[in-house]
C-alpha cells in the first residue's frame, strides 16, 4: 500500500472515532471531511468538532421524499401568488429600498418591480425564509438521501466554502429544508456565483440584508442574460389544427416566432421573425391561455425551471408596478 493511502486510511479511521453525534462512525461523513481537508485546506479537526453540532433531521427527508402533489393548473397556481396582500407588502419592500432597487435597476439592467417579485415570490419580502439550520438540511441530504446525494453533497462542501470566505459560523445560517437561504432562496453555489455586497459593507448578507438581497437577484438575472428594456411575454392568438405542434416540449426557446406562424399562431405584438421563443399554455380561469415567452422570460425560468414560476413573477411585478407608479 502506498504511504499516502496510509495516511488517508489514519485519517478516515481516526475521524470516524472522532464522531459524538447524529453522524458518529459514518465513513460518508469521514470521506467528506477528509476531501475538505485534501482538496480546500479545511482544519480536520474543527469540521470534526462543527459535525458533532449537525443534526440529522427526519422532518427533512419526510418533506423531499413527499409524494408531488398534483400539478396545480395555473388557474390555481396564480392565486396563490398573485394577492392583493402580496402586492401591497411588495409596494412597502420597494417604498423601503427605493434606493437600492433603483441603483440595481441601473446597474445591472433588471426592472426594480422583477427584483421585488422575485423576493416576494420566493420568500414574501423575507417573511418566510426558511426555519432549518443550512447545515443540518444539507447534511441530512447528502448523506441520508441517495436520490440526490451528489447535488446536495456539493452545496455542502459550497456552503462550507461561502461560510468561510463570509466568515460566519455555519451553525447560525437558516434556510428551506432543501438549503435554500435568504430573502432570495439562493442555494449556495447560486451564492458563490452571483451574490453580491451591495452595501459595500464588506460581507454578503442575503438573509438579514435587503439591499444584498437585491443587489444579488440583479446580478443573478444580468449573468443569466437578462436583456434591459425588453419584454418578457406575448399573449398569442391561435387557430387551426396544429396549433398544439407548435408547443414547447422544454423550456428552451427552441422556437421561433416565424415557425409558429406557419402553425396558426399569431400575436398583436410586432416581433421578428427569427426570434427564439418559448410557446407555452395555460389552463386560465376563461380556459387555455397560448404565450409565447421571449429571451427574458426564459431568464426568469433559470431562477426557477418552471413556466408558471416565470409567469407569476411576471405578472405580479407587472401589478407591483401599476400600483407603486413611477416617481
Amino acid at each position: 500500500m502506498r504511504a499516502g493511502a496510509v495516511g488517508m486510511a489514519g485519517m478516515l479511521g481516526g475521524v470516524a472515532q472522532a464522531w459524538a453525534g447524529a453522524y458518529e462512525g459514518s465513513p460518508q461523513v469521514a470521506e467528506f471531511v477528509a476531501e475538505m481537508t485534501r482538496d480546500y485546506g479545511f482544519a480536520g479537526e474543527q469540521l470534526v468538532g462543527l459535525f458533532r453540532e449537525v443534526e440529522r433531521k427526519q422532518a427533512i427527508l419526510d418533506a423531499i421524499s413527499r409524494p408531488a402533489e398534483r400539478v396545480k393548473p395555473w388557474k390555481e397556481y396564480r392565486p396563490i401568488f398573485i394577492t392583493d396582500a402580496r402586492v401591497q407588502k411588495g409596494v412597502d419592500f420597494w417604498n423601503r429600498h427605493a434606493d437600492a432597487l433603483a441603483r440595481a435597476e441601473k446597474e445591472y439592467g433588471v426592472p426594480a418591480q422583477v427584483i421585488v417579485a422575485i423576493i416576494g415570490v420566493e420568500t414574501f419580502y423575507g417573511g418566510n425564509t426558511g426555519n432549518y439550520r443550512v447545515i443540518d438540511a444539507l447534511s441530512t441530504l447528502s448523506f441520508d438521501y441517495p436520490p440526490r446525494a451528489p447535488f446536495f453533497r456539493q452545496q455542502l462542501k459550497e456552503f462550507l466554502l461561502l461560510a468561510r470566505e463570509e466568515q460566519v459560523d455555519p451553525l447560525a445560517l437558516k434556510g428551506s429544508y432543501a438549503g435554500a437561504m435568504g430573502l432570495p432562496q439562493f442555494m449556495p453555489s447560486s451564492f458563490r456565483a452571483y451574490a453580491v455586497d451591495f452595501d459595500g459593507d464588506g460581507h454578503i448578507n442575503i438573509w438579514s440584508d435587503p439591499v444584498d438581497a437585491i443587489g444579488s437577484v440583479a446580478s443573478y438575472f444580468k449573468r443569466h442574460g437578462w436583456v434591459p428594456g425588453q419584454p418578457v411575454v406575448s399573449r398569442a392568438q391561435v387557430r387551426g389544427e396544429r396549433v398544439d405542434e407548435g408547443l414547447t416540449a422544454g423550456l428552451d426557446p427552441v422556437k421561433t416566432v416565424g415557425e409558429l406562424r406557419g402553425l396558426g399562431w399569431a400575436s398583436a405584438d410586432a416581433l421578428r421573425d427569427e426570434t427564439p421563443v418559448t410557446a407555452f399554455r395555460l389552463e386560465g380561469e376563461a380556459g387555455p391561455e397560448y404565450w409565447l415567452g421571449l429571451p427574458n422570460f426564459y431568464v426568469i425560468t433559470r431562477y426557477n425551471r418552471s413556466a408558471m414560476y416565470a409567469m407569476a413573477v411576471h405578472q405580479l411585478s407587472d401589478l407591483l408596478l401599476q400600483a407603486r407608479g413611477r416617481p
